[in-house]
């Protein structure tokens, strides 16, 4: 079937209508706007090729917005990667029925590129990609009719802003007062491709799907302060779990995660998911987690099964074997506070492969990196403190290109701490510790760096100065209550 044309091809359906060349007559929002979605980054995200670190915050304010508004629409923002390698419903919804959808390609996220595909397949019409000029972007995008917009420092210029505003004006003012025209490449080759059907019916049980999504997140962001019975109130009002959208089921999953005793929660939890969300990836290293954390008789050797089986299943990855680094670690932890010196050494190993290779595998990541580095200057021997001396600057390279020391990003912000710690420059943990407690992050996070410096803390007591790692985790833990 073919797409019909969109509600605003037609006279009188864009509301307020905008005079060529002149003012809108109302820039305000209004109920009866129609939707532009704008699926772009939230915060600061370092662009892997070039490792600039671009504001899009900046971008939408000062240049999306202004625009969209002038025209007469309304900006709905996307959050690019905020579900991990689920399609939450939302995204879904928005990406097929929104009226005009701005798509940022800058980072060259494959999560953007398929999304996307995934709107140029359901819509002929109105999807206009964007993208900083820091570097070339991955293909030829002149097919794809994306607007550049250019960046200082990672942020737009007066003038930068105003020439992206004009230009997506002019493109938006092109569609809705011109002839229509496609702008998917897949409608422009096939005469008659068959889109969706885009009914009024459907689009009201999407709409409806993308704004219970977030009601149900900002429910559980309130339920969330009233730790784990505010959140199984929440769960209850879900009914039966094998019907719930998986989306919310996701999330609920994830919010156990962040309040204290929630790690017993989401081991309960896994086994109420639906089959195809027990058998997903980010869940079942999340399961693992959950087990290492609750830490019941056999919860350990339950977590490294599970880890196994995904690397036969999955291949290694930074998040699979920085889990299963965990997991050894606290292992070697257990057995050096039993005296079982032998356990701990064998443990020890253990985790400084797993973090190690989880490194070597995803060098940008540098969560494996940073935990290698703290249990090779654990271990202490001449060959361990060599590999660690060769690792820094790889580690401190990664975290530097996710925005280092001025990221907004807790655990880059934590891995700079731990490095300047264990490099002994307490001028820069000083000032890092500063940042790391104004980003607000979850007592669990707080607590896992905590307790990496602690092990610092103790193989530097009675052999030189610790004022600077004392203060580190004094601060640190009391901010976890």
């Amino acid at each position: 079937m073919l797409c019909p044309r969109p509600s605003w091809a037609f006279a009188g359906t864009l509301a307020p209508r905008r005079q060529r060349g002149g003012a809108a007559m109302s820039d305000k929002p209004t109920a009866g706007r129609p939707v532009c979605f704008v699926d772009i980054p939230v915060g600061s995200k370092v662009d892997p090729r070039s490792g600039i670190e671009i504001h899009f915050d900046d971008i939408y304010e000062s240049g999306i917005v202004p625009a969209l508004a002038q025209a007469g629409f309304e900006p709905v923002r996307g959050e690019q990667d905020a579900t991990g390698d689920l399609i939450h419903s939302a995204m879904l919804a928005r990406l097929l029925v929104s009226e005009f959808v701005v798509i940022d390609l800058t980072t060259a996220n494959p999560n953007v590129f398929y999304e996307l595909g995934l709107r140029h397949t359901a819509r002929p019409y109105a999807t206009i990609p964007i993208f900083a000029t820091v570097c070339d972007p991955p293909f030829d995008v002149t097919l794809l009719q994306a607007i550049p917009y250019d960046v200082e420092g990672g942020r737009l210029t007066t003038a930068g802003a105003q020439r992206l505003h004009t230009t997506l004006l002019e493109r938006i003012e092109r569609a809705v007062e011109g002839p229509v025209a496609e702008d998917s490449p897949l409608f422009q080759l096939f005469d008659e491709f068959p889109a969706i059907d885009m009914s009024h019916q459907v689009t009201d049980v999407f709409r409806d799907r993308a704004q219970y999504s977030d009601d149900f997140r900002a429910k559980l962001a309130a339920a969330k302060s009233k730790g784990v019975d505010g959140l199984r109130g929440v769960e209850a009002e879900l009914g039966v779990l094998a019907s719930a959208e998986r989306g919310t089921l996701m999330d609920l999953y994830l919010t156990y995660r962040d309040v204290e005793d929630g790690f017993a929660e989401m081991v309960r939890l896994y086994d109420e998911l639906p089959s195809e969300l027990q058998e997903s990836l980010v869940v079942r290293q999340q399961l693992a987690l959950a087990l290492n954390r609750r830490h019941q008789p056999g919860d350990v050797d339950k977590a490294l099964g599970i880890l196994n089986v995904l690397l036969n299943e999955f291949g290694g990855s930074a998040e699979t074997y920085g889990i299963l680094g965990r997991v050894h670690k606290d292992r070697f932890r257990t057995a050096q506070a039993a005296g079982d010196a032998a356990a701990a050494v064998a443990a020890l190993d253990d985790a400084i492969d797993a973090y190690t290779n989880g490194f070597e595998i995803e060098p940008a990541d540098y969560y494996p990196g940073v935990n290698a580095v703290n249990l090779l200057v654990q271990k202490g021997t001449t060959e361990a403190q060599a590999e660690a001396d060769r690792l820094v600057p790889l580690v401190t390279f990664a975290a530097v290109r996710q925005g280092g020391a001025e990221s907004n990003d807790y655990w880059t912000v934590a891995t700079l701490l731990e490095l300047a710690i264990i490099g002994r420059d307490d001028a820069l943990a000083d000032r890092v510790l500063a940042r790391l407690i104004a980003t607000k992050a979850e007592p669990w996070m707080l607590q896992t760096t905590a307790g990496n410096l602690e092990m610092v803390l103790e193989l530097r007591k009675g052999k030189e100065p610790i004022q600077m790692v004392e203060r580190a985790v004094t601060e640190l833990r009391s901010h976890t209550s």
